[in-house]
């Protein structure tokens, strides 16, 4: 009788285990609280870098987008898009583009092929210490006083035209900073002779991270003076030259200081850059539409530019 009973009676269900489908068990709600709090941990820490990057950059920046559909009344009316617009009628700001793209490619070409080379030269040479001093010691001072030590050397009666004239050679003396371009681009040359420094620096932290077991291979392989740096030494500060090309690109943009001591942007705003033409049109001409306008194009072009070129040098090959 018990036997057939027994036959009966449906199985006692065994005890569940975290193998089932469907069934994640205490170690998997365990995993799924962690993953929780270590996330609103995260947050917790990031939360003050991006309430500091709102309200100082994010929310300055939309007030300025915002401004710049505006004119200049007291009582601000809607523009729409006429401050813009000045970009292609106003020859002052198509000027200060024009000028903005020379101190680009001046800023950011000079700096790395000069950077390049002296770190090269005194890598490793008994007077180099006292090289890199001299040419990283501009690098501490400020634009304004880099404009000052300049002026001394480039106004008229200055250091350049005083040696000039102390070799003969009166016909070269000029005023070096009274007429376009020539102002542009003595100003984009003592811009270079203040920032090579860090690219100096820079290229000899690269210098020092290259294996010298690949320089040895290099060698063994027959590879020799300029084909062994094109080759071998040259890609290993790829990295490093992405950071000189990206600050110097920064820099050049937005360079203010220097312009504004040694031209104030003259003679008659022909050496101003977006960034000096900001100023003049914000604070002097008193067109804060204008100048909201100005900003946001060259905020725009810095993004955009240093967008472009990073995704192009970081973008691994072959992808």
């Amino acid at each position: 009788m018990s036997s057939s009973l027994d036959q009966r009676r449906p199985p006692l269900p065994g005890p569940r285990t975290s193998s089932g489908p469907g069934h994640g068990g205490p170690t998997s709600a365990r995993r799924s609280a962690r993953r929780i709090r270590d996330g609103l941990a995260g947050a917790g820490f990031l939360a003050p870098a991006v309430f500091l990057v709102s309200a100082l950059l994010l929310l300055p920046f939309a007030t300025t987008v915002y401004r710049s559909f505006f004119d200049d009344r007291r009582v601000s009316g809607f523009a729409g898009l006429d401050n813009y617009a000045l970009f292609l009628n106003d020859p002052v700001l198509t000027r200060s583009i024009q000028n903005t793209l020379m101190w680009v490619v001046g800023t950011v070409a000079l700096p790395l092929v000069l950077g390049l080379a002296i770190a090269v030269l005194t890598q490793g040479a008994g007077w180099s210490r006292v090289a890199r001093l001299v040419v990283v010691l501009p690098y501490a001072l400020s634009g304004s006083a880099v404009a000052v030590v300049w002026n001394f050397v480039l106004n008229t009666d200055g250091a350049a035209n005083q040696v000039l004239k102390a070799f003969g050679m009166d016909s070269f003396a000029q005023g070096w900073l009274l007429e376009w371009p020539g102002n542009t681009l003595v100003m984009i040359i003592a811009n270079t002779w203040q920032s090579a420094g860090v690219a100096v620096i820079l290229f000899l932290v690269g210098l020092q991270t290259v294996p010298p077991e690949t320089l040895e291979a290099a060698s063994l392989d027959g590879a020799a003076g300029w084909r062994k740096f094109w080759f071998v030494v040259l890609p290993q500060l790829r990295t490093v030259s992405v950071i000189v090309v990206g600050t110097s690109l920064v820099n050049g943009l937005k360079s203010f200081d220097l312009i504004w001591v040694l031209t104030q942007g003259g003679p008659g705003r022909q050496s101003e850059t977006l960034a000096v033409a900001m100023y003049q049109e914000t604070f002097l001409a008193l067109h804060p539409g204008a100048g909201a306008a100005v900003a946001v194009v060259l905020t725009t072009i810095v993004l955009f530019t240093s967008w472009l070129y990073l995704r192009r040098q970081l973008t691994p090959k072959g992808t």
